[in-house]
């Protein structure tokens, strides 16, 4: 199978890409520059130059290929809007990344007992509208002939397969500890996220397009924790002792509306459909594992 990859450079993406070749697939990546194309050529990956704006590189990518995954940006409508449309009457694949914190909430820290699966009807905050809108257009274009399939994972952690190893919020956390000197979480850190491996993440990926239905949507986790809790886990292995609350002003000046959307939010979900209709299986190490004995202690430890 040849596989196109928007976000072949990407943590998501280029694990994918790894595991794809792995299994004896070929992947076609989008990246930027020469310097990126050089990265995806020492892993086996032919390239394409270009951005998610350039339509005519897409189109051209997406009448290659087999199937095509978009692990870029979730909020950017404009790649989509480009490969959508070829793939019509194709029965192609088109796996959609979105992430879940399509559900979250303005929390500031403050823990919600709400979850929820697939059929969960919510109002996303407005900094989520955009990507809503993508993942409907996604799943209605299993009417016109595409395997369409979007994917909704919770906080990724774990090292990545590709050009670009890290995740995103672990290390984020982790660099904000050592600027303060202690850990820290927006507010009381009782907001809770569910979390997944990248390796679990990936393994998903590979079976839903294998087999996953057209216009299905999948959360994705295996376990949830607060931020208060990831922040504990940091602070055992730094020895700093206990987090410090964070305001949420000072938060959002640092870190804008991230703040809100993903440290200070509850983002909890159920991937109960994806171990149902998919038959996934997470065997990934935990995320307190991969903080105090994994792939982010040494980090940890060098700054500390």
């Amino acid at each position: 199978m040849k596989v196109f990859i928007v976000g072949a450079t990407g943590y998501i993406g280029g694990s994918i890409a790894a595991k794809l070749i792995d299994r004896g697939d070929s992947v076609i990546g989008l990246t930027r520059n020469a310097a990126g194309a050089e990265k995806l050529k020492e892993r086996g990956i032919e390239s394409v130059i270009g951005s998610f704006n350039d339509t005519a590189v897409l189109v051209a990518a997406a009448k290659r290929a087999d199937s095509v995954i978009n692990a870029a940006n979730s909020d950017d409508p404009y790649s989509v809007d480009a490969i959508l449309p070829v793939l019509y009457g194709t029965g192609k694949a088109f796996l959609h990344t979105s992430g879940s914190s399509i559900i979250g909430d303005r929390a500031a820290g403050e823990p919600s007992e709400l979850s929820y699966n697939e059929d969960s009807v919510f109002e996303p905050l407005p900094e989520r509208a955009g990507r809503l809108a993508i993942e409907r257009q996604v799943v209605a274009a299993a009417h016109k002939g595409v395997r369409s399939v979007v994917i909704r994972p919770t906080l990724i952690y774990g090292l990545g397969h590709g050009a670009h190893r890290d995740s995103v919020q672990v290390p984020k956390m982790i660099a904000l500890a050592r600027e303060f000197g202690v850990p820290r979480h927006v507010g009381r850190g009782l907001n809770v996220w569910g979390n997944v491996h990248i390796d679990d993440v990936v393994a998903a990926y590979l079976l839903a397009l294998d087999k996953a239905p057209a216009g299905t949507v999948f959360f994705l986790e295996n376990g949830e924790c607060s931020m208060r809790s990831l922040a504990e886990s940091i602070g055992r292995v730094m020895g700093k002792g206990p987090p410090t609350e964070w305001p949420i002003a000072e938060a959002y000046a640092a870190w804008g509306a991230g703040a809100y959307t993903t440290f200070g939010s509850n983002s909890r979900v159920s991937a109960a459909k994806a171990r149902g209709m998919l038959g996934w299986r997470p065997k990934g190490a935990t995320l307190f594992d991969e903080i105090e004995n994994g792939c982010y202690r040494s980090d940890i430890l060098a700054n500390s």
